[in-house]
Order: C-alpha cells, then sequence, then structure tokens
C-alpha cells in the first residue's frame, strides 16, 4: 500500500474521507497520522491505520496541501475553448487504486456540450468503470460532475454511468496499456 518513499502526513484538523475501495464516506480525526500513495488530480490517497483512504482537494489543507486553483476562461469562450477544458478536467479524474486519468484508462464513451436558455452550459458524460461492481464509481462520478462544475459557464454536469459497450484494456491509451503491462 505504501512504501518508504510515499509521503507522511499529519491530519490538521478532522476531515471527511471516503474508505477505497468500498466508497463509504468517513471522518479521519485531527491527529492522525498517515502515508499519502497517491496524489494525482489535485485529490490524494492516503493510508492510514491498515486503509487506503481519498481525500478531495478541496480538503488538502488538512494535511498540509494546498486547494487547487480557480479554472479560468473568457466570458466569451467559444464551445471549442469549452470542451477543451472539459477534457482537460477530465485528465484530473483519477481511480484512487489506479495512477491513471479516467481519459487514457478509456472510460470516457461521450462529452455533450449544450447551452442552456441562460447562456451557461450543460455538460453531458457517458463514462463506465473498469468493474461493474466497483465500491468507487459514484465516488468518481462525484468528482467527475463537480469538477466539470468548476469550468467558469458550465451550470452544470449530468454525467451518465453506462456499462454497454463493456470496458477493456483495448480502450486504454498506448501510454496506460504500456505503464499497467497491459499491452
Amino acid at each position: 500500500m505504501y512504501s518508504r518513499s510515499s509521503e507522511p502526513v499529519h491530519f490538521e484538523r478532522d476531515c471527511e474521507a471516503v474508505m477505497v475501495p468500498q466508497g463509504e464516506t468517513v471522518t479521519l480525526p485531527a491527529g492522525s497520522y498517515g502515508y499519502i500513495t497517491q496524489a494525482l488530480g489535485g485529490s490524494y490517497t492516503v493510508f492510514v491505520e491498515g486503509n487506503l483512504f481519498r481525500i478531495a482537494g478541496k480538503d488538502g489543507d488538512a494535511i498540509g496541501k494546498e486547494a487547487p486553483p480557480a479554472l479560468e476562461l473568457p466570458a466569451d469562450a467559444s464551445d471549442e475553448e469549452v470542451e477543451k477544458l472539459v477534457w482537460q478536467q477530465l485528465r484530473t479524474c483519477f481511480d484512487p487504486e489506479i495512477p491513471f486519468n479516467i481519459v487514457d484508462l478509456g472510460l470516457v464513451y461521450e462529452v455533450d456540450l449544450k447551452h442552456l436558455d441562460d447562456g451557461q452550459r450543460e455538460v453531458e458524460i457517458k463514462m463506465t468503470l473498469t468493474a461493474p461492481g466497483c465500491g468507487m464509481g459514484e465516488i468518481l462520478v462525484d468528482d467527475v460532475r463537480s469538477k466539470l462544475e468548476m469550468i467558469p459557464t458550465v451550470a452544470q454536469a449530468d454525467v451518465e454511468l453506462v456499462f454497454d459497450p463493456p470496458w477493456g484494456r483495448h480502450m486504454m491509451s498506448e501510454a496506460a496499456r504500456l505503464e499497467t503491462g497491459m499491452l
């Protein structure tokens, strides 16, 4: 779970966390000690008392980390500029157990941008999981939704979890297959 190179952390305050892979939300108390095993996409996977937990970027201060900076986009941004930022945000969403973003894992099937009556946008996402019974599925969906709703001009993100077609390693990017040894 952790190695000598894992960064030790001390919880400065009570912190909401999600157990990996169960997906259960818990509170880790101030004074707890652990190790960061993965710090990708603005969130942290920490090993505490024999268990893995996911700490959201907004709670990074509890372990001495800074929150990610706010996203910027011109008020008159084109759909192409917004979609580019959508894909950038999707690449910051990571499975807490796998060190690859959901785009390189091939989990994002569709991105659709729509205009709302008030000039804002809605992003519709169809995505899947590497395994249908993954306990972190709803956590990943919430992560995608919250990160997309950080984008200026995006009022809402509708994230649909689908299992057709079933995910397979052939959907992964070549870099992800190479890194995981799944060529």
